[in-house]
């Protein structure tokens, strides 16, 4: 199961309104649209949805994946910002205004920084189509990478055929999928996620504005993508920060502008009202420090390889149980990070999450004598 499957793994899907203890949350509001779905960024919890694992036309969504793998591909130092990718015959707009371009002339060159901008801000499906060929030789064998990256994700409603979410038959996503790309962008690609933030990017002397809306009236949202094309509607994914708590939220098939952003706003009003997410344990700190049989080291310290969040009902985090449920015998060797067994959040005797206990080092396998005194003790000690 890869990285992120773990992470959302244990989400709730909520479609009606439900109680946490004597606090009932109000249900979300009834939104006319193809799908939604709202997520909180820490736990990886859905607040509230509808029909978010369908196949939907995704329209510039789609960039988020081709920008994510610009990305990464400059973290891993496999690109340079100052990198000149060429805009080809292929990817070069031709001025018409069906659709979004960032406007390089044909056979002009583009940083690798100044095309994401472009892709990012702009949304251009130039950029996009130039910075797939640069990468991969071609859209078609860019659409391989940005499929075997979905499915890394643990995106499982997804095929891209495309760098530019264009309509094509075979070319689709969900709201949910959607969501998981999101974190994945705020999460590991933290360095150029302002980006997504951006106002305006001025290239060849053409000036164009994000069309993400709530970037101009919510100082909270800080990204990420609009899309359009009559097939998939007005879509938007968004984020915003209030305070420590994250919440990612994506519309789609919405039938305006107005309407994608009237309807994200109401979900994270909705959201941040009704629900708080509470840090409950921080990774790398010692929870408890279980005895060892046969290893060098008679204990060994125990704890999260990432933090342990809760999202729930505003109020009711006080009310928290924690529990620690340990392997009943650890025997060296222990690598570092194995799992020895868990830690339960529980609220009214009901577990509301769930994570691993791991080594936070390892502990190598004492020498022989060591071990048949340990045997010997471990005997009397399972007698009694």
């Amino acid at each position: 199961m890869s990285h992120y499957a773990k992470i959302f793994a244990l989400s709730t899907v909520l479609v009606s309104p439900f109680a946490q203890a004597t606090t009932v949350i109000p249900a979300p509001p009834i939104l006319e649209n193809k799908a939604f779905v709202l997520m909180d960024y820490d736990s990886g919890k859905v607040l509230a949805e509808s029909n978010a694992h369908d196949q939907l036309h995704p329209a510039s969504l789609t960039k988020m994946m081709t920008s994510f793998l610009v990305e990464q591909r400059l973290l891993k130092g496999q690109l340079k910002e100052e990198d000149q990718v060429l805009m080809s015959e292929n990817a070069w707009c031709r001025g018409t205004s069906k659709e979004s371009c960032m406007y390089v002339p044909l056979n002009g060159y583009a940083s690798v920084l100044d095309m994401l901008r472009g892709i990012i801000i702009q949304s251009g499906n130039d950029a996009s189509k130039a910075v797939a060929e640069h990468l991969a030789g071609s859209e078609v064998a860019f659409a391989e990478l940005m499929n075997g990256e979905a499915k890394h994700l643990g995106m499982k409603n997804t095929q891209f055929k495309n760098a530019t979410g264009l309509t094509e038959d075979g070319h689709y996503t969900s709201a949910y999928d959607m969501a998981i790309l999101a974190h994945a962008i705020i999460k590991d690609s933290s360095k150029y996620y302002p980006i997504y933030s951006e106002k305006e990017f001025t290239y060849n002397n053409i000036k164009q504005g994000n069309r993400n809306a709530l970037l101009f009236t919510d100082p909270t949202v800080d990204g990420l993508k609009t899309g359009h094309t009559d097939a998939a509607g007005y879509c938007l994914t968004a984020s915003s920060k209030r305070g420590s708590m994250r919440l990612i939220s994506v519309v789609m098939g919405t039938n305006s502008m107005q309407a994608r952003a009237d309807q994200t706003r109401a979900l994270f009003n909705w959201g941040f009202s009704n629900y708080e997410t509470a840090l409950i344990r921080p990774k790398n700190q010692e929870l408890a420090k279980p005895v060892v049989w046969f290893g060098a080291a008679d204990n060994v310290s125990v704890g999260l390889a990432n933090d342990m969040n809760v999202t729930l009902a505003r109020g009711q985090k006080d009310k928290l149980q924690i529990s620690l449920q340990l392997a009943p015998s650890l025997d060296a060797p222990l690598k570092q990070g194995q799992e020895v067994g868990k830690i339960i959040a529980s609220l009214d005797g009901k577990i509301v999450a769930e994570q691993a206990l791991v080594a936070l080092q390892p502990v190598e396998q004492a020498n022989f004598f060591v071990r048949i005194w340990h045997g010997i003790k471990r005997f009397f000690v399972n007698l009694f």
